[in-house]
């Protein structure tokens, strides 16, 4: 038996699980095992195997989100999600593509894995309650009960202000000058007063393991680690050498533009800002976790993409 009638759900499957689990790994273990339930069933008893795909997805998702959660909770420092590399859509499909936001996957990270699911198959992908009741296994009544509790939260978590691709670009080219142009005043001045950095270094790279809070905080410690010492520091710390081979730019990663840091081509460091408003920032993420930024230089792969 082929994998032929497989691989035109997968890459949607690869969508659901990643936005239900947040780690590429994990969702690609999680469509694997779909795939192979799939090669063991009767097709002459699946009358729509996307929607028995998605199911089954998204169930062995929900399942492997309560395995791997006592492991977040005793990560070293904050838990932030897997990076993907996101090319803008081509299609237009921008609720899909908002669905992976990186301040968005941090929300669901503090909803059930049952909210999770229906906001996910529910906000992003637009199924009925009835059919997200169908795929989690509750009535229609429960699932919208879920649903609601999720998109609440997710409302009240999320940031009040909504900037659009372009805003969000510049002020993330504003930021980058200020940070590598040794700018502090210039860089405190784009925080806004209650600003918060958040750090993924996974107990690997060189980052502080609680959140930073303040604009003078948070900008000095933006500006030491952005001086000669403070890059290698931090390259020290992942057990990259001394090198002038660095890349930096302005990228398209969970679908927002984020700081890309290279150093001969692989990927070292994220830095991605939410804005507070239309000129200050409220929220930075810093991953130098390496086991976060491996999909981040696989522009078009994995279970990101916005095109699917």
């Amino acid at each position: 038996m082929g994998p032929d009638d497989f691989t035109p759900h997968r890459r949607r499957l690869l969508d659901v699980a990643y936005r239900i689990l947040g780690t590429v790994s994990d969702a690609e273990d999680v469509v694997q095992e779909a795939w192979l339930r799939w090669s063991a069933v009767d097709r002459a008893t699946v009358g729509n195997p996307q929607a028995f795909l998605v199911t089954v997805t998204t169930r062995l998702a929900i399942d492997r989100l309560r395995q791997v959660r006592a492991r977040r909770e005793a990560y070293p420092g904050s838990w932030l999600p897997e990076l993907v590399s996101t090319q803008p859509d081509p299609q237009g499909r921008a609720e899909l593509a908002e669905s992976v936001e990186l301040a968005l996957l941090v929300v669901l990270e503090t909803l059930s894995p049952l909210e999770r699911a229906a906001f996910v198959l529910h906000e992003a992908f637009g199924l009925s309650y009835a059919e997200v009741g169908e795929v989690i296994g509750r009535s229609e009544a429960a699932t919208r009960q879920l649903a609601r509790r999720a998109r609440d939260h997710v409302q009240e978590a999320r940031p009040r202000f909504r900037a659009d691709r372009a805003q969000r670009r510049r002020l993330t080219e504003r930021f980058l000058a200020a940070c590598f142009g040794g700018d502090l005043a210039g860089l405190v001045d784009l925080l806004a007063a209650d600003v918060r950095l958040v750090s993924d270094g996974g107990g690997r790279a060189k980052a502080p393991l609680r959140v930073l809070h303040g604009a003078d905080h948070v900008g000095r410690f933006l500006n030491a680690i952005s001086n000669t010492e403070g890059a290698q520091r931090f390259l020290d710390s992942i057990g990259v050498p001394q090198t002038n081979d660095f890349g930096v730019a302005v990228e398209d990663v969970n679908a927002a533009p984020a700081i890309v840091i290279r150093v001969e081509e692989q990927v070292i460091l994220v830095l991605s800002v939410e804005p507070a408003d239309g000129d200050r920032i409220g929220t930075v993420f810093l991953v130098g976790n390496p086991e976060k930024l491996a999909w981040v230089s696989r522009s078009g792969e994995g279970a990101a993409s916005t095109s699917a």
